[in-house]
């Protein structure tokens, strides 16, 4: 879609849509899906440190038991800015990933160059459409 910009609403629609169609394709049904779990954050870069702290958040996310989708969007309003979006098996798969070793580390990095945090909802998908 070359040349389309959304709102923040928006963007958060679409990629809440987008990670369920990915997310629930598989053969598991939607028993599964009653145990999903979803976040939707923007995280506020220190200025200029956005483009380094997405780096260590890529590096520390990789393989983590129970994510079905983990995006980072950089925010096209705000230079400082990003968006991520995730999509869990579960809220205790999301807990325990916080104490994975990568996670850890991908933390430790970043804290100094994050200034803040903008909206954060906790979500449970239920379906998906079409983009």
């Amino acid at each position: 879609m070359t040349g389309v910009l959304f709102d923040r609403r928006e963007f958060v629609g679409f990629s809440a849509v987008a990670l369920l169609a990915a997310c629930t394709t598989t053969t598991e049904g939607t028993e599964a899906m009653k145990e999903l779990y979803g976040i939707v954050g923007q995280m506020k870069a220190a200025p200029g440190k956005r483009a380094e702290l997405i780096g260590y958040l890529m590096e520390g996310t990789q393989a983590m038991p129970g994510n079905l989708a983990y995006i980072i969007a950089e925010d096209l309003a705000d230079p400082d800015s990003i968006w991520i979006t995730e999509v869990w098996r579960s809220k205790d798969d999301h807990a325990a990933s916080l104490s994975l070793p990568s996670v850890q580390k991908a933390i430790a990095k970043g804290r100094p160059l994050i200034a803040g945090f903008g909206t954060r909802v906790e979500t449970r998908p239920l379906g998906m459409g079409t983009v």
